[in-house]
């Protein structure tokens, strides 16, 4: 080589330092692995769940008590225990008092619907047998041409026997003379009538029966009435 001839320096390449022979032996396989996770845990930042972070929550203090104020002590002292327990007592009284009213009512409204229960008891049955004593008495009136046969004797003492059972029910007919009266008597037609004055029974169609204060069936009537006047005022 001349002198001359620059001569480039070689670069020096260095050795990462190995580990110590004596290290390196003591250590196994699955030891190493352990051993390199814990770094990399250690070495991981924290994760962060896209919540924000939010500093611990600091307790409250405690509420401060408020004070009593004179009025409430005043108001505290006047309230006299034997005048709460008066007052107490009082109230419990009016209950009481309330309540055993309100029972003896209830005791008067029971014995009474069973009264009426008693009372009323056969209503239903009576009212089934009306047709039966309207049909009766149109044979009546059909036997009644030959009141000397037999039949119509034999009629005669069977509807005596169904007067009596009504009676002793409590059953009584309701009278139809007079002027009607729309709580006791069924209207079905109207006459004229020149004389007398309107709305005075005529004839009865149908008799009409009452238990005791209770109606069982109206009367049905023929009402009179007043003709209409004629053109001019004359009747």
């Amino acid at each position: 080589m001349n002198a001359d001839t620059p001569t480039i320096p070689t670069p020096l390449i260095q050795k990462a330092p190995s580990p110590p022979i004596s290290h390196c032996k003591g250590l196994t396989h699955g030891h190493s692995r352990i051993q390199l996770c814990a770094m990399h845990a250690d070495n991981k930042p924290p994760k962060n769940d896209g919540k924000p972070q939010t500093a611990p929550e600091q307790k409250d203090a405690p509420e401060a008590t408020p004070e009593a104020t004179p009025e409430a002590v005043q108001d505290t002292q006047a309230m006299d225990p034997w005048e709460e327990l008066e007052a107490e007592a009082a109230r419990w009284k009016e209950i009481s008092l309330r309540t055993a009213a309100e029972i003896d009512n209830l005791r008067k409204r029971t014995a009474r619907e069973r009264e009426d229960a008693i009372r009323y008891a056969n209503q239903r049955l009576l009212e089934e047998l009306l047709p039966v004593i309207d049909n009766f008495e149109m044979g009546m009136q059909a036997a009644s041409q030959d009141t000397s046969s037999m039949i119509y004797i034999g009629m005669d003492m069977v509807r005596r026997q169904l007067q009596e059972f009504l009676t002793s029910q409590g059953v009584e007919e309701i009278p139809t003379t007079g002027l009607f009266d729309p709580n006791l008597h069924d209207a079905v037609a109207q006459e004229d009538c020149s004389a007398g004055e309107e709305g005075r029974i005529l004839k009865v169609t149908r008799r009409g029966y009452k238990l005791r204060d209770r109606l069982l069936r109206p009367a049905s009537v023929v009402v009179s009435k007043l003709p209409a006047p004629v053109e001019g005022g004359t009747v």
